[in-house]
């Protein structure tokens, strides 16, 4: 294993140990720990086993392995920034019914205050 590789595998299992230690300091929920934590394991098998990376992208007609990381890579991102996106629309959705709820609320307790 060449140098390169060998801190490739060093970086990924950093990222990897980074990953299981926000999650265990509840600084990361489990939801997105699954989407990094399989991500993360991805990037190990591929450091440690560079030869697969190269079967793959001669598979797929990819002539450079290093571009075929790189279009996994966007990809991946791209669907963690849509899976964010609707998790901030859902949340965003939820925000303002409970705002409207607390109107609501107020307004009915300044209504029976009123009457007493």
């Amino acid at each position: 294993m060449s140098e390169g590789y060998g801190l490739a595998l060093l970086g990924a299992v950093c990222s990897v140990v980074l990953i299981l230690e926000l999650l265990r300091r509840r600084k990361l929920s489990e939801k997105y720990a699954v989407i990094w934590l399989a991500l993360g394991t991805v990037i190990v098998v591929l450091a440690a086993a560079p030869s697969l990376l190269e079967a793959m992208a001669g598979a797929v007609g990819i002539a450079v392995p290093a571009n075929l990381l790189f279009l996994g890579s966007a990809v991946a991102l791209l669907l963690v920034c849509l899976q964010l996106s609707a998790e901030t629309t859902r949340l965003e959705d939820e925000t303002r019914s409970l705002a409207e709820e607390v109107a609501l609320l107020r307004q009915e307790l300044e209504a029976v205050r009123r009457r007493d």
